[in-house]
């Protein structure tokens, strides 16, 4: 946990802070920025080294390895190196909360947040499910990194759109793969294994109780991120559908507000020009 804070200072004191010092950033958009900026150092370290060993251990070209040989209690270093490091990265993130003056109407909703992700990495290492939850981890982290990818983008530049729209539709995709192969592992895979007894001296949890267990916190956690997620989506069109008729009506008062030059010669909306021409009192003035 000391390493991960350790890495936390560095990554805001020399790449976050010079980046809000050059912005000018309020105080709302400086503290997402330093939020997204963390996490997606994280995700995107944590992604690249959890797909290098799902490749070295061959857990992608044969999805059975997900329950075969259950339990999983014979790990290698570097996955179990990579569980204790996730979770002293989150528990790390209880005192920033301090360090980094969260509002307070924000500390709920972090802890949350931060309590999910230790519940979920902790029950997935407990339970000896550590294949099947290193496949979910990264497959959530890749989804959770082009999120605050984009977030960040779109602070330097608030027209910047695109990033949101390819990250809408992998968070959806990714929430149907969590669901499939969660449903694959506990309701095909476990669920006909021969080895059914529970033993905590092996470390075989594979009961019906704990299939139906997990399966509904992983269901009820894709749930609970579907209705965030369609929460931001429908704040999000309310923002761009309010804006739109404000820069339509700013458009049109712009538009009207300008005269032509000919308009201003003719001496339109009571304006007259002494550009030389004579208006007809003028002349008349003139020829009297």
């Amino acid at each position: 946990m000391l390493v991960a804070i350790i890495i936390h200072a560095i990554i805001q004191e020399y790449v976050l802070d010079k980046i809000n010092r050059k912005m000018h950033f309020s105080k709302t958009k400086h503290s997402k920025f330093n939020e997204s900026g963390q996490l997606s150092a994280f995700y995107l370290f944590s992604c690249v080294w959890g797909t290098s060993i799902l490749v070295s251990e061959n857990y992608i070209s044969d999805p059975t390895s997900l329950w075969r040989d259950y339990p999983h209690t014979l790990i290698p270093f570097q996955m179990k190196f990579f569980y204790i490091s996730q979770l002293a990265y989150w528990f790390h993130a209880f005192p920033e909360l301090y360090f980094q003056k969260t509002k307070k109407e924000d500390i709920f909703r972090q802890i949350v947040y931060i309590g999910l992700y230790l519940f979920h990495i902790a029950g997935a290492y407990l339970l000896n499910l550590t294949h099947l939850g290193l496949v979910l981890l990264v497959l959530h982290y890749f989804v959770e990194f082009l999120f605050h990818i984009s977030r960040l983008f779109y602070f330097s530049d608030e027209r910047y759109q695109k990033g949101f729209s390819l990250w809408a539709v992998l968070f959806v995709l990714g929430r149907l793969l969590t669901l499939i192969l969660s449903v694959l592992t506990f309701g095909f895979g476990l669920a006909r294994a021969e080895d059914q007894q529970l033993n905590f001296s092996t470390g075989n949890f594979n009961i019906l109780a704990v299939r139906i267990s997990v399966l509904a916190s992983i269901c009820m956690a894709q749930a609970f991120m579907m209705w965030k997620f369609i929460n931001f989506q429908l704040r999000r069109w309310r923002e761009h559908s309010s804006s739109q008729p404000q820069s339509v009506k700013k458009k049109f008062v712009t538009a009207k507000g300008k005269t032509s030059r000919r308009e201003r010669e003719n001496g339109i909306n009571g304006t007259v020009t002494s550009n030389g021409a004579d208006s007809p009192r003028s002349r008349k003035e003139k020829s009297s």
